[in-house]
């Protein structure tokens, strides 16, 4: 497998563009509940949100000279995804990166690892999801991966995959499957709109989602 791959298939713009109005949540369920990545890579400011094209990074803990290559090589719309083993005692990106990476285009930083400058980057309205905050630097030293597979708690993402973050969390979409995902997560906002309407005139979740039938398996009882 290559160290750094320049170039891969990229999704129709208007299908990323779908997806990334939608929540992630639904996305996810939509998708037979898979994508999500980690619960605890989370956004470093709230009400984040972001969609784009994944361009992947392999990187090695406590140094982050690929992510400069990276931002580097990076088109406009493309949404670094960078996976650095979970270290979290140095801090891979920071305001001057950031600075680099949106006049490059890129909308947004996924990692499993740490970052730092966080007002700064809060303050320049970049989406940033990641796992920790650290202010130890890092080195510029050691060889990684560009635009190769990467893998989270065994979620894989693939360079193309399209991404969208917002405050719940971070999903990864195969492009492949982009089509036939909108459609049904577009069916489920419609149905969720339903439900929430009956709710507003009375109606019960035990009712309308067959809660009540699962609780009478479980043999509860109830006191008059």
């Amino acid at each position: 497998m290559y160290d750094v791959i320049k170039n891969f298939p990229r999704p129709d713009k208007s299908l990323v563009q779908a997806l990334g109005r939608i929540q992630t949540a639904t996305l996810h369920e939509a998708m037979g509940k898979r994508g999500a990545l980690p619960h605890y890579i989370r956004p470093v400011w709230h009400e984040s949100k972001f969609y784009g094209v994944a361009l992947t990074v392999q990187s090695r803990p406590g140094d982050n000279l690929l992510l400069h290559k990276a931002v580097s090589l990076a088109q406009p719309g493309d949404v670094l995804v960078v996976d650095n083993d979970g270290f979290l005692e140095a801090g891979l990106w920071g305001e001057i990166i950031t600075v680099a990476a949106m006049q490059k285009g890129i909308v947004g930083l996924v990692t499993n690892g740490a970052v730092r400058d966080t007002l700064q980057i809060r303050e320049l309205g970049f989406p940033v999801f990641c796992a920790g905050i650290s202010i130890k630097g890092t080195t510029k030293a050691v060889p990684g991966k560009i635009n190769n597979p990467i893998t989270f708690e065994g979620v894989i993402v693939n360079p193309g995959d399209i991404i969208v973050g917002d405050n719940d969390g971070v999903v990864a979409i195969p492009p492949g499957e982009a089509a036939q995902l909108l459609q049904a997560a577009r069916a489920k906002e419609k149905a969720e709109a339903e439900v929430i309407a009956i709710i507003k005139a009375g109606g019960s979740t035990m009712d309308l989602l067959g809660f009540d039938e699962a609780y009478k398996r479980l043999g509860l009882s109830e006191e008059a």
